[in-house]
């Protein structure tokens, strides 16, 4: 079967509005931190920055650096007491639907190397065995054992807001249960083998216009598995739209976290984030 993209060419394009403010507390005041940023999308076929702003609470120097993947990086050193730190996104992206087809992007590394297992990928006889039935499936068309997976996975696992952020893909995969995140390392799990990596982004829900504050923010999570086209962008329940915006990539979710760091000193630290993305009020005719 050929995946063949479709002739009619899209009038408008979506104007994605996105906010973005972590912050954090804590108990006892902190000597110094140290954060590396993910935060920042890059221009490629079918998404174009319009404007983009981090702002850090405190006085210090954001470095903006490229990281083995491409990925826009920033980093930080704030020093302290500190008992209170806020890191604050803002800007306006525009998208075009390009149906899940990913081109014009960064890539440092050979598709090869998108094989590779990490601690958090790992797979163990069930994953293998459950990717080896889907593969069988659709006899061995890449396509199809993507969107027959997604869909399989998203009926077997139940997204779980409370489980750890250290539970492998292996261990959720046991419990059928876990957070949104660890959905695509079953995929990055690459047993049949197919390339695949985790992608970090935020998603404009096509209904709902806008994501309130909360204390967890409902983020565009997702894979990229490579098929004959080259990297096929895909969700739970299918492939991305213009409502994505996609910023961070990496061979697990840690590796394409929007925000890592460490502190030194300090007792208690407490986070909170709020996340708003809407659909701006005024579209581009392209």
């Amino acid at each position: 079967m050929e995946y063949r993209l479709s002739s009619v060419v899209r009038l408008l394009r979506m104007r994605i509005q996105i906010s973005h403010l972590t912050n954090y507390r804590y108990d006892a005041p902190a000597a110094s931190v140290i954060h590396m940023l993910r935060l920042t999308p890059r221009n490629h076929d079918g998404q174009y920055v319009a404007r983009w702003r981090i702002d850090v609470s405190t006085d210090c120097r954001l470095d903006q650096h490229e990281d083995a993947f491409g990925n826009i990086t920033h980093v930080f050193t704030a020093d302290g007491p500190l008992t209170e730190l806020a890191v604050a996104v803002e800007g306006e992206v525009e998208t075009r639907d390009t149906q899940g087809i990913v081109r014009g992007v960064v890539e440092r590394f050979p598709p090869n190397f998108y094989l590779r297992e990490t601690a958090l990928t790992t797979p163990d006889v069930n994953i293998a065995g459950f990717a080896a039935v889907g593969y069988d499936a659709v006899s061995g068309d890449v396509l199809n054992l993507l969107h027959v997976m997604l869909a399989r996975l998203h009926a077997c696992v139940i997204h779980h807001s409370g489980a750890p952020t250290t539970m492998t893909a292996a261990e959720a995969f046991v419990r059928r249960r876990g957070l949104c995140r660890f959905r695509p390392h079953f995929h990055c799990c690459r047993s049949q083998p197919q390339h695949s990596r985790a992608l970090y982004g935020w998603l404009c829900p096509p209904r709902r216009r806008h994501i309130r504050a909360r204390q967890r923010p409902r983020l565009g999570r997702g894979l990229r598995a490579r098929a004959r086209l080259g990297w096929l962008r895909c969700r739970e329940r299918g492939v991305a739209t213009d409502a994505h915006v996609r910023v961070a990539v990496g061979l697990d979710s840690l590796g394409a976290a929007p925000l890592r760091g460490t502190r030194y000193g300090g007792t208690g630290e407490q986070v909170s984030a709020k996340v708003r993305v809407e659909q701006a009020s005024h579209q581009v005719q392209g």
